[in-house]
């Protein structure tokens, strides 16, 4: 037996005649005698008052644990033995089943009704809810219902394939046990259907297995109810089973497994009935009540024989009122149930009933000493642990663990094996699914202090009070964290501790996934613990989530290196990108700290650093400065990628800082193979083609502080390209047909200018670039002599503007000889006007050098080359006067030809042009001249269409309709009246 759950207690001993049925009726016991006679017993301590019979139900509605003694018999009750009686408590009724079925009123036994066709019944079942009976006569099953008064009202009368032997009513149906089988009877329209055969022996409840079955008879559990021997009568109080045994009466949990909780001896038991607070047992001469043992006390005995989930079931029917008791032994039940299966082993249940407890994570986290947990006044001492219930002695074991001064005891090995237990992976494992349960609503209160705590601060209501009694610490990640708050103390308890048993099995992923969330681990514990174990992922999490990025950066700078240098062949844990992807996230709210630690990978992973630069919005003067003044030698890098990525990002200054690096390093080329005598015109280093692809690509650059730095006698290729932006294309034209001696470049030179010129392109503005290029051909001395004093002009400090020089002048040759240039040919006045204005006019030293332009030689076969191919860009009239007379036509054939056929068709489509608009002319005058022929005939019944007089001999006016004829004063009144309503409205507007 596990417990006693009721006390067994004689009532009544040596009754003169046999019992044949018992009832009770508050503390009195009705006995039916087999004299016919119904014997009524009381307490003995309730004889001596001699109460009225009217008073029997006023000494209390319970029985009585004390001896009982005859306090009224009725005789001749019945003529026949009673079967079986029922006491309807709610209707004040006593309902016998003798020779038939009567009802009798209470206290006084007066019978009110006696049902005839109930005659020879042998049970029956009353429906105490609806007031309907049910009883079983032979092979028929009868219905009645109860009128409130003293009449029965016939409901149903159905019919059954053989005598029933019990029954009882399931809610609108009734169970039938018939021979050896169960039926549900439908009492609305009489159909049976079976439950399951009972067994061998009759009657039906024979065997001793029990099942439960709802109203309709479907089973409702898989398990069974298993008796030690067939009970006779099953009667179900609470929460357990209590059944009639050929030698016992026999008291079971109605939880699964239903164990077996008490056993009470008492043989030759006749009738087993429920009471309203005992289980009367009635033999044949004596009556016995079994009691139930007080709640407390069968609680307080389970607990102590280790029954704890009886215990616990136990707490579920106390009584509402007692919620505070009921909870406080609830906890204590399911601690000791807790160390209970601790110490069995069951460390995932043992958990389980810690959680449900609701004990302090404190108090389990006191079971793992080897867990480091931070130091507050959160954390009580091993001894106060234990006191959760003042009953509560087995406890004592919560703190076997924890002594401080563990390795001076003698007991050392023995406590050191219970540690070694405790610390277990299994034990771990249980206690981080104890914490993640319990981690949900910690935090969560802990995230909503710290909310309300920052709006208290935002809107000013901080009390003196209150900030003399809060001490802060300083967190980067979280802001400011309050000490003594519970809250925020226990969400660092358990983060720190779900954090120590996650590494401790090896959980690293666990680990890292706590850290990247909301978390309040501690930091100088977590901070010891990462570094003493090598878990270097999980620190730089526990860096970043503090806000201590500087400390994280630097530790994954140091495991790039040691990861570099550790597997050179193998592919590291750490790289570079790792820093970089750290970055991204700072590159907003600390842009030195990205750029400190960016130099770190900037000559590893220049492409992916530049890329955080510009993802980040960093701004880009501060990243120039920056690599100017700590890598210089990736400033130049960093503008080129900066550029490929963002063409309109980056500003003038930057361009021109781009543009300046580059010229340093062709300046340094340049004077190195210069001093070793091999400087050559055409050779091309990679600085020096970035540099000559950044000068035409991009304009933020100043041109004229880059031409200075420029050698008097080298690098012509990039001086052009200055003197183009500058605007000086007869200049940079010269360069390059005189110095570079490459005429290809000088006509895609001048391309360029055409087709950058405003749209759309005008030959008299973008095409004069092609005369200025046929004037170098056709005038190379010239050109060569003058260009180097034009330069020198251009770069020395007086000259920083350039004024337009008039054009069309005349030369004058030296000794006096007038002659004209072949320049100032009649006509040719604005050839020389380039597309700025600015360079292709003649400064007055031109015309010391016209002398000896007679005999220069002239770049014939380019000027011929040039007006082949550009023919549709230049100016034929003012080129044919530019050339030298001696030129043959033959040779401007390839120029002249396309020319005059494009001039040809030019004119004829002016032409054809000229003649439709012509007839689009005539076409005009002669629908005018329609119009003026219009006729409107005016007879003496004509009348104005506004005033409706006639017309008369008046002046008129007609619309353009040619019908509508009014006035012509009335015309004249009508527009000025809309007129005057136009002005209104738009000043009323």
């Amino acid at each position: 037996m596990v417990h006693n759950a009721y006390d067994s207690f004689e009532l009544l001993a040596n009754s003169p005649i046999k019992i044949d049925a018992i009832e009770s009726y508050g503390s009195k016991l009705l006995v039916a005698c087999s004299d016919g006679a119904l014997r009524i017993y009381a307490p003995e301590s309730t004889i001596s008052d001699k109460s009225p019979p009217s008073d029997y139900h006023n000494h209390g509605d319970q029985l009585r644990k004390e001896p009982y003694a005859l306090a009224r018999t009725v005789n001749g009750f019945s003529r026949k033995p009673i079967l079986s009686m029922k006491v309807l408590a709610s209707r004040e009724l006593l309902l016998s089943l003798s020779e038939s079925i009567a009802f009798h009123r209470l206290p006084n036994l007066e019978t009110i009704a006696v049902l005839t066709k109930a005659k020879g019944a042998n049970v029956f079942d009353w429906d105490d809810k609806r007031g309907f009976l049910c009883f079983a006569r032979q092979k028929r099953v009868c219905i009645f219902r109860h009128d409130g008064g003293r009449g029965f009202v016939e409901v149903k009368d159905f019919g059954v394939s053989d005598t029933v032997k019990s029954m009882s009513w399931c809610g609108e149906n009734i169970c039938l046990g018939i021979r050896k089988e169960y039926w549900i009877l439908n009492a609305i329209n009489g159909a049976l259907s079976q439950i399951f055969p009972s067994g061998r022996l009759a009657p039906p409840l024979v065997d001793n297995i029990g099942v439960f079955v709802d109203q309709n008879g479907k089973h409702l559990q898989a398990e069974k109810l298993c008796w030690s021997e067939a009970p006779s009568v099953v009667v179900i109080q609470k929460s357990y089973a209590i059944a009639l045994l050929p030698r016992r009466i026999e008291i079971r949990s109605l939880r699964v497994p239903y164990s077996l909780i008490q056993a009470v001896v008492l043989q030759n038991v006749r009738h087993l009935i429920e009471s309203n607070n005992a289980i009367i047992a009635a033999l044949s001469n004596s009556v016995c009540a079994l009691f139930p043992v007080p709640l407390g006390a069968q609680i307080v005995q389970l607990t102590a024989s280790g029954n704890f989930e009886e215990a616990l079931a136990l707490c579920k029917l106390l009584p509402p009122e007692d919620s505070n008791l009921r909870a406080a032994k609830e906890g204590s039940i399911h601690i000791r149930y807790a160390h209970y299966l601790f110490d069995n082993g069951s460390y995932e249940e043992a958990m389980e009933q810690f959680l449900a407890s609701q004990v302090d994570i404190t108090y389990v986290l006191s079971l793992y000493p080897s867990i480091v947990l931070p130091k507050t006044s959160m954390v009580p001492e091993p001894e106060k642990l234990i006191d959760i219930s003042p009953d509560a002695p087995y406890l004592s074991r919560g703190s076997s663990g924890l002594s401080d001064d563990m390795e001076s005891s003698p007991d050392f090995d023995e406590h050191s094996a219970l540690e070694s237990k405790k610390m277990s992976h299994n034990t771990l494992m249980a206690l981080i699914k104890y914490l993640q349960k319990r981690r949900y609503s910690i935090i969560e209160k802990a995230t909503s202090e710290g909310t309300d705590e920052v709006v208290l601060d935002a809107v000013g209501d901080n009390y003196g009070a209150y900030d003399s009694s809060r001490f802060k610490k300083s967190s980067k990640g979280r802001g400011n964290i309050v000490i003594n708050s519970s809250a925020r103390e226990m969400a660092a308890i358990l983060d720190t501790a779900l954090l120590q048993a996650a590494l401790l099995t090896g959980q690293t992923s666990a680990a890292l996934e706590l850290l990247e969330s909301v978390n309040y681990c501690d930091l100088k514990i977590c901070e010891e613990i990462l570094q003493k174990w090598n878990h270097y992922s999980a620190l730089l999490e526990l860096y970043k989530c503090n806000g201590m990025h500087r400390e994280a950066l630097k530790l994954l700078h140091q495991l790039v290196e040691e990861s570099n240098q550790s597997q050179p062949g193998l592919n590291p844990k750490f790289k570079p990108e790792s820093i970089i992807e750290y970055l991204k996230p700072l590159c907003g709210t600390d842009p030195m700290l990205v750029l400190e630690f960016s130099m770190l990978v900037l000559e590893s992973c220049p492409t992916q650093t530049i890329e955080l630069f510009l993802s980040g919005n960093i701004p880009a003067d501060l990243v120039n400065s920056y690599l100017k003044q700590y890598a210089p030698s990736m400033q130049g890098r960093y503008l080129e990628l900066m550029l490929a990525m963002d063409e309109n990002g980056i500003s003038g200054n930057l361009q021109n800082e781009m543009v300046q690096i580059y010229l340093l390093e062709v300046l340094d080329w340049h004077a190195e193979l210069n001093a070793q005598e091999k400087w050559d015109e055409k050779d091309y280093s990679p600085s020096r083609k970035k540099l000559l692809s950044a000068l035409e690509s991009i304009s933020g650059y100043n041109p004229e502080s880059l031409l200075k730095r420029l050698p008097a006698d080298a690098l012509y290729e990039e001086r052009a390209h200055l003197l183009g932006k500058m605007n000086q294309h007869e200049l940079a034209l010269s360069l390059y047909v005189h110095k570079l001696h490459v005429p290809d470049l000088a006509l895609s030179y001048c391309d360029h200018v055409y087709e950058s010129a405003a749209h759309p392109p005008s030959v008299k503005s973008s095409g004069n670039i092609y005369l200025t290029l046929l004037q170098i051909y056709l005038n190379p001395q010239k050109t060569t002599k003058n260009f180097e004093k034009r330069i020198t002009n251009l770069v020395s400090p007086q000259n920083t503007n350039f004024p337009k020089i008039s054009s069309g002048t005349l030369v004058k040759a030296k000794g006096g000889r007038a002659t004209k240039k072949i320049a100032a040919i009649e006509g040719a006045e604005d050839i020389r006007v380039s597309l700025s204005g600015t360079d292709s006019s003649r400064s007055d030293g031109d015309a010391d050098e016209s002398g000896e332009e007679g005999g220069s030689t002239i770049m014939i076969d380019e000027v011929l080359d040039l007006l082949s191919k550009r023919w549709d860009r230049i100016n034929g009239a003012q080129a044919l006067k530019l050339l030298p007379k001696e030129t043959k036509l033959q040779n401007l054939l390839p120029f002249l030809g396309p020319l005059l056929k494009k001039s040809s068709e030019a004119n004829r489509n002016l032409s054809v042009i000229k003649s439709l608009r012509q007839s689009e002319n005539l076409q005009v005058k002669d629908e005018m001249y329609n119009r003026r022929k219009t006729v409107v005939k005016i007879t003496s019944d004509t009348t104005c269409a506004l005033c409706n007089k006639k017309i008369g001999t008046s002046v008129f006016a007609v619309y353009p309709n040619g019908i509508t004829i009014v006035h012509f004063v009335c015309f004249k009144d009508s527009q000025r009246m809309k007129a005057v309503g136009k002005g209104s409205a738009l000043r009323k507007g």
